[in-house]
């Protein structure tokens, strides 16, 4: 009998465990989840499923569930992959992972070729499915002699049309300290041959704006290093390269005087002698104006209630505001957009191509976010286990033998992309 665990059962979990109870049901695997805290809305423990409250930092513990798996899925926050992953190296384990790969796991890729495992991270959404779209058709065109000179890849998880009742056209449906961190190591990119380095301060000043239909325009600014990724999808012969994140117009205008006026600084302490949303939020009164001003309101930054209890920085008290003022009501759906914008030459002539998708959420618990996260880690899982994916050492999901496959399963699960050459 196959055995997976996963550790951590947070707001993007909730499809992967469904898909690995069907998995597992259906060929007698088991499987096991960890997580902190015993979630409310969890699956009943079945024959197929054990639910663990556990402590990822206990050593024994962690070590006990990794020997008995084998397969190992980490949802939990990125700085705690390590402890999983270098105990998954002890006791020669796969290790799946939705999150970006950092140096100490990088540090790890000769030992793992060496022990012939597969850590393969980056696999959930974003990063994730935009590597596994992009390179299909990145591979597509240069399979046919195309030279591809311009690449932008946006992806952005927005609450759904029939669920947008605030001025920010945003709700949490995913871990909501990454929401007010988001952008804060700024951003590099290739634009016309030039490369253009922006600043937390200045990344939602001048954002750029596509069309994604039938769900309408929206505003995107620049995710983290795109450099870094013009090797990993070999396109040296860009000119311009760009990976995006997308929100609506409005929450750019209104996010970027949050940045400057530093309530979004998770580094210093609140003074002691502030006690209320209005005291705290004084730094913002200078970036008032009357197209922003109702925005700062809704979010009651100007009222005298107490600062959250707790909330040591303005990291914290921001992302307690937003938890209250943007949750999530049961019915609501959130929705995932994802749009690859692409020119090339071809037979001498200039082609471009769009390709998009998007994804809309059950309810409050089955997202989008959950769903696009999930699934390709539980596809992937599925066809490690059953050896279709054979792959050792270190990898992110830009090889035909991992993209392939888990493209096809997603379209059975209705997460399908929507192409148009021009």
């Amino acid at each position: 009998m196959k055995r997976i665990v996963v550790f951590g059962a947070g707001k993007s979990s909730t499809c992967l465990i469904d898909y690995l109870i069907k998995t597992c049901s259906e060929r007698n695997w088991s499987l096991t989840v960890g997580d902190a805290h015993l979630r409310q809305d969890k699956p009943e423990a079945s024959p197929t499923l054990q639910w663990l409250q556990i402590q990822v930092e206990n050593a024994e513990q962690r070590k006990t569930l990794i020997r008995s798996a084998d397969l190992v899925i980490s949802l939990l926050p990125p700085s705690l992959h390590i402890l999983i992953a270098r105990d998954c190296l002890v006791h020669e384990k796969n290790l799946l992972t939705a999150s970006y790969v950092d140096e100490e796991i990088r540090k790890l890729s000769k030992e793992l070729k060496d022990k012939k495992l597969l850590f393969l991270c980056e696999m959930g959404l974003d990063p994730g499915i935009d590597h596994m779209s992009a390179m299909q058709i990145i591979h597509q065109i240069q399979d046919r002699g195309g030279k591809i000179t311009l690449f932008r890849s946006h992806t952005g998880g927005l609450v759904a049309p029939d669920s947008d009742d605030n001025a920010w056209h945003y709700k949490i449906s995913w871990n909501p300290a990454n929401v007010v961190k988001a952008g804060s190591a700024g951003a590099q990119f290739l634009e016309s041959g030039k490369i253009k380095q922006v600043t937390y301060r200045d990344l939602f000043e001048n954002t750029g704006e596509v069309q994604i239909e039938p769900m309408g325009s929206f505003a995107w600014y620049p995710n983290r290093d795109s450099l870094a990724y013009i090797p990993v999808y070999g396109l040296e012969s860009a000119q311009s390269f760009i990976r995006t994140t997308l929100r609506h117009p409005s929450f750019c205008l209104g996010w970027k005087n949050l940045v400057r006026s530093g309530l979004t600084n998770d580094d210093m302490p609140v003074s002691t002698q502030v006690h209320t949303l209005a005291e705290w939020s004084k730094p913002l009164l200078p970036f008032l104006n009357s197209s922003n001003r109702v925005l700062y309101e809704q979010l009651g930054l100007f009222s005298e209630e107490p600062l959250p209890s707790g909330a040591g920085t303005s990291a914290k008290i921001l992302q307690a505001v937003l938890e209250n003022k943007w949750k999530m009501r049961e019915s609501d759906r959130d929705m995932i957009l994802m749009l690859h914008e692409l020119e090339f030459e071809l037979d001498d002539q200039k082609q471009g191509l769009r390709s998009s998708l998007v994804v809309l959420g059950e309810n409050n618990t089955r997202t989008a976010m959950a769903k696009t996260v999930g699934l390709p880690l539980g596809i992937a899982a599925k066809l490690i286990l059953e050896n279709k994916i054979s792959l050792t050492g270190l990898h992110i999901p830009i090889i035909k033998e991992i993209y392939e496959p888990v493209l096809e399963a997603l379209k059975q699960e209705g997460i399908r992309f929507r192409e148009q050459v021009n």
